[in-house]
């Protein structure tokens, strides 16, 4: 089978690689080609492929392409995780929303809708060219902003795009933990948007345990969301949140952290990713070494600013490990194979949430066998959450709207929708702000 991967440079590519060289069954990768705008990260990530398959039997083998349509014609599986503009473009995100007084992350609020505005119309461009080149082929989108990007592929693919994240899979691990469950044993009831979700229940043998940690101060206060959250809030909620929700629930805790930190989370990045290509540039700098030390940094300090607002302290070693690698491989594994499976996915509602219209791309439980990802069932979302989820679904379709049209009055609108931005003048200003530094938005007219 030949998986492609856009954004084939990406710092995380090696993950997904590392995924596959575990997987010696019938039915599983043997061509993995990389695909990417910039040649110089891309020959830097196959050294870390390289030197990470060496002494592995039968390891994929692995080309690379700036070419798009050579990239893609053939492919069985398509795994998007594009950046658009870069990690330039995060860190400018952040700067001009964090100077506004409004959160720049890249997938929550300001930030998140202007990625997406420069995202979405180079995914529907790819959406249109694997539906023409690779019409068979199943695409499994982690750009962010997952749920949005997922939706916009989705109008060309259809149900053959389906979106995946790391975070829910965490979350349910870290409560399954916390409960003494094996996560592989546990029923996750989990439902709502990308990054903005909740865990209602964890069913064990039929018997739901969410009850007992949420009475438990002391289980509470031992995993990362309860540090994040505090046990109160997580008892008036009766439910255990994405951490994303973070930024909805401590939104000022939030933005005071991120404009007291020395630099954002993008420039960090930035500034990390660019040491690391630059090393790997030279041939007699271990890459995978390299590479390893780096990724360590990465995940340490993931949403540190939350954290340390929180004063939730470090992240537990067994978070370190990644996660979304995993999903993609048993995604793959599963449609290749015909082998079910239940995972959280970022599907179209099909009627699953009765406030959302079919179209609409969800985050929620999923069987999945050869014939795609299928939403379970599930029960519906109290009040509060349900006014969040069409809050931030209605921004997403103004997005869209905006990247389909070019309005810039529609971007003007899903930034003053947004719920973390709290006046149109302020829209307009991240508006006038995004467009004269991002290329990607000359479209805005």
């Amino acid at each position: 089978m030949k998986l492609t991967i856009l954004g084939g440079g990406g710092f995380r590519v090696p993950l997904v690689y590392g995924a596959l060289l575990g997987d010696h069954a019938d039915g599983r990768v043997t061509r993995v080609v990389l695909h990417d705008v910039d040649a110089g990260r891309l020959r830097a990530i196959a050294r870390v492929l390289a030197e990470r398959a060496a002494g592995v039997p039968d390891a994929p083998e692995v080309t690379a392409t700036t070419d798009l349509e050579e990239a893609l014609r053939g492919a069985d599986f398509v795994f998007s995780a594009i950046r658009v503009g870069g990690l330039e473009g995060r860190a400018d995100d952040e700067r001009i929303a964090l100077a506004e007084g409004v959160l720049g992350q890249e997938t929550v609020g300001a930030g998140g809708i202007a990625f997406g505005l420069r995202t979405v119309p180079v995914a529907v461009d790819i959406a249109r060219r694997v539906a023409r080149l690779a019409p068979d082929a199943w695409v499994i989108n982690f750009t962010n902003p997952a749920g949005l990007v997922t939706e916009a592929m989705s109008r060309h693919l259809g149900d053959r795009v389906i979106g995946i994240c790391d975070s829910p899979v965490g979350l349910g691990r870290r409560v399954a933990r916390v409960l003494g469950a094996r996560p592989a044993e546990a029923w996750v009831d989990y439902v709502g948007l990308n990054h903005l979700g909740w865990v209602r229940g964890l069913r064990i043998a039929g018997r739901d345990e969410l009850p007992r940690l949420l009475a438990d101060p002391v289980l509470l206060g031992s995993f990362e969301e309860g540090r994040l959250f505090g046990a109160d809030w997580l008892r008036s909620l009766g439910a255990i949140p994405n951490e994303y929700l973070h930024y909805y629930y401590f939104n000022r805790e939030a933005v005071h952290a991120y404009r007291e930190a020395g630099r954002t989370r993008g420039a960090f990045l930035r500034d990390q990713q660019a040491g690391f290509y630059a090393g790997v540039a030279d041939p007699a700098v271990p890459a995978l070494e390299l590479w390893d030390r780096t990724r360590a940094e990465r995940e340490a300090t993931y949403m540190a600013e939350n954290r340390e607002a929180a004063g939730a302290g470090e992240r537990e070693a067994e978070d370190l490990s990644g996660g979304y690698e995993n999903v993609a491989l048993a995604l793959m594994r599963a449609i290749a194979r015909d082998e079910r499976a239940t995972l959280i996915l970022n599907v179209r509602n099909r009627g699953t949430l009765a406030a959302l219209d079919g179209d609409a791309v969800i985050e929620i439980p999923c069987l999945v066998d050869a014939h795609g990802a299928h939403p379970v069932a599930v029960d519906p979302l109290p009040g509060h959450a349900t006014g969040l989820v069409c809050a931030v679904k209605a921004v997403e379709r103004e997005v869209l709207d905006a990247a389909r049209s070019g309005s810039r009055a529609a971007a003007v609108k899903a930034f003053a929708l947004h719920p973390l931005v709290d006046s149109v003048n302020v829209a307009r200003r991240l508006v006038d702000g995004y467009t004269a530094v991002h290329p990607g938005l000359a479209y805005l007219r």
